[in-house]
């Protein structure tokens, strides 16, 4: 089955940066489709950015222009680049593989902005 680990959260200052890991045990990475959600208590996850099979991506407004999510392939590895974090960037993030009807998820990674 399926299995996907995430990485890179923490704890960070407002304005600063982390990178997010998510490394996927799938034969076939390249055709999975991947986004990055977000979850805060008593809220709907939301899709943070998604990057598909062939390259393309999208972000949430509240993200676009500060985060950047990109894959390596023969790593079976996607990323999620976040700068210029804010207080309200504080959330578990989860790395979520699509193809077809078939969704897998992580485990999820804290990541938290705070002074």
């Amino acid at each position: 089955q399926v299995q996907l680990v995430e990485s890179g959260g923490g704890l960070v200052q407002p304005g600063g940066s982390l990178r997010l890991s998510c490394v996927a045990s799938v034969r076939i990475f390249s055709t999975f489709a991947v986004g990055w959600y977000r979850q805060v208590p008593g809220k709907q996850r939301e899709l943070v950015a998604f990057i598909a099979s062939g390259g393309s991506t999208n972000y949430a407004d509240s993200v676009k222009e500060r985060f950047t999510i990109s894959r390596d392939n023969a790593k079976n590895t996607v990323y999620l680049q976040m700068n210029s974090l804010k207080p309200e960037d504080t959330a578990v993030y989860y790395c979520s593989l699509h193809f077809l009807d078939n969704n897998y998820w992580g485990q999820g990674t804290q990541v938290t902005v705070s002074s």
